[in-house]
C-alpha cells in the first residue's frame, strides 16, 4: 500500500470520482470452454450468444440477464466485441462473476458445435416467428445481434430458427441488452409453464 496524491490516483483510476483510494488487481479470469459448461448441466442448456456487441455496457447488462434468468453462460467471439473490460464488469454487477464469459474463435464452429450437442439455436430477429408462438423449452443457444446491425449474414444462416420478439409501439427494434432480458426470461417462463 502507498500513499499518494488527489492527481496520480485520477490518473490510475482514470476518473476523479476515486473517493481517495484505487486498487489495481492483477487477477487473471480463468478460460472456460464450452464443454466444461455442458458438461456440468443438469438440466436443458440456456445459453446466450452475443454475435459482434461491441458496446461494454450491453456486454455487462447481458451478463446481469443472464444472471437474473440463470443462463448457464454468455458465448462471444474473440474478435469483433468487446471483451469483458472494467466498464463491463461494473455494469454486470457482479455477473461477470458469477456467468461464465466464453470467448470463441470462431462463432460460426461453435454454433454449428452446439448444434451438434442438440442445443436449438435460436436467432433473435423482427419479422420472423413469434417469441409468443416458439417452442423454447428444451435446450436454447438465444443468438442476438450487434447494436445496429443485427445479426451477420453466416451467423443468421446457422440458427436452427429465428424467432422475433412481438412489438406493439412505433420502435421498431430493441437494445441487445433489453431483448436478451426478453428471450432469457420467455424462455424461463416457457419451462416453469410446462411443469
Amino acid at each position: 500500500m502507498h500513499a499518494t496524491d488527489d492527481e496520480r490516483l485520477t490518473q490510475l483510476a482514470g476518473t476523479d470520482r476515486h473517493q481517495g483510494v484505487v486498487a489495481i488487481v492483477d487477477a487473471a479470469v480463468p478460460h472456460v470452454t464450452l464443454d466444461d459448461v455442458l458438461d456440468t448441466l443438469t438440466e436443458p442448456a440456456l445459453l446466450l450468444v452475443l454475435d459482434g456487441v461491441t458496446d461494454p455496457q450491453n456486454l455487462g447488462a447481458c451478463l446481469r440477464n443472464a444472471d437474473a434468468f440463470g443462463a448457464h453462460a454468455v458465448i462471444v467471439p474473440k474478435d469483433r466485441a468487446v471483451g469483458l473490460n472494467a466498464t463491463a464488469a461494473k455494469a454486470a454487477s457482479g455477473a461477470a462473476d458469477t456467468v461464465p464469459l466464453v470467448t470463441v474463435t470462431n462463432l460460426a464452429r461453435a454454433l454449428r458445435d452446439l448444434k451438434g450437442k442438440g442445443v436449438w439455436v435460436l436467432g433473435a430477429d423482427a419479422g420472423a416467428e413469434s417469441l409468443f408462438d416458439a417452442d423454447v423449452t428444451g435446450p436454447v443457444a438465444w443468438v442476438l445481434g450487434a447494436e445496429g446491425a443485427g445479426l451477420r449474414r453466416l451467423t443468421r444462416e446457422l440458427c436452427d430458427r429465428i424467432v422475433g420478439i412481438p412489438l406493439f409501439g412505433a420502435v421498431e427494434s430493441l437494445n441487445v441488452a433489453v431483448a436478451s432480458g426478453i428471450c432469457l426470461y420467455a424462455t424461463r417462463r416457457a419451462r416453469h409453464g410446462r411443469r
